[in-house]
């Protein structure tokens, strides 16, 4: 069985999706960007900005679940240009302090909304 999963705390869907599915013992949460939730609009100006708002906004998904950062089994992170690595990484590091999750890190030709970074993870509430 399937339950839609939908927080104030984190942005709105900006598309015809969910912000997260639970299924069973996981929570499948959709690629979010860093739109602050509380001005609906995209901040940061460099993807270090943008990322720390993209994993705000992740641990705000997943604290409407009770669950935390260390739930996360597997994440992918879409960014738009490959020379942001380093910086996003240092952002993302510090969000997973031990046992970080499995994850990609992939370049793509564009984001929602001319977004620098989108991440989406997988958690396991078990």
């Amino acid at each position: 069985m399937k339950k839609v999963i939908a927080t104030d705390k984190a942005p709105s869907a900006v598309g015809p999706y969910s912000q997260a599915i639970e299924a069973g013992d996981f929570l499948f949460c959709s690629g979010q960007v860093a739109i602050d939730p509380a001005v609906g609009k995209l901040v940061g100006e460099d993807a270090a900005a943008q990322a720390e708002q993209v994993l705000k906004n992740v641990k705000a998904v997943l604290a409407s679940q009770g669950l935390d950062m260390t739930n996360i089994i597997k994440a992918t992170v879409f960014a738009a240009d490959m020379n942001d690595f380093k910086a996003v990484n240092e952002v993302y590091a510090s969000y997973f302090t031990s046992e970080p999750p499995a994850r990609s890190f992939v370049q793509v030709a564009a984001l929602p909304l001319g977004a620098l970074v989108e991440i989406e993870v997988i958690a396991y509430k078990g």
